[in-house]
């Protein structure tokens, strides 16, 4: 199950001839090849933005700090 053999190979192509026409067929083909090719150029993108985003270490910057013991202003008062 779930095997195609050349008979339905043949099948589908001899479809796809009637239903788009000779003319078609190679300017379909050439969509689906440029489709594929930028499906892998942006998941080529996507796995380098994420390694570089994994090799360098993210600065952050702690706005709010732990209060200085002198400071007892910003303390609860108990």
């Amino acid at each position: 199950m779930g095997d195609i053999s050349f008979g339905e190979i043949i099948v589908i192509l001899v479809v796809g001839l009637i239903l788009f026409g000779p003319n078609k067929i190679p300017e379909f083909a050439r969509q689906c090849g440029r489709a594929v090719n930028m499906f892998k150029k942006g998941l080529k993108e996507g796995f380098d933005d994420e390694n570089k985003s994994a090799a360098q270490p993210e600065k952050t910057e702690d706005k709010e700090q732990a209060p200085d013991a002198k400071d007892t202003k910003s303390l609860p008062h108990q």
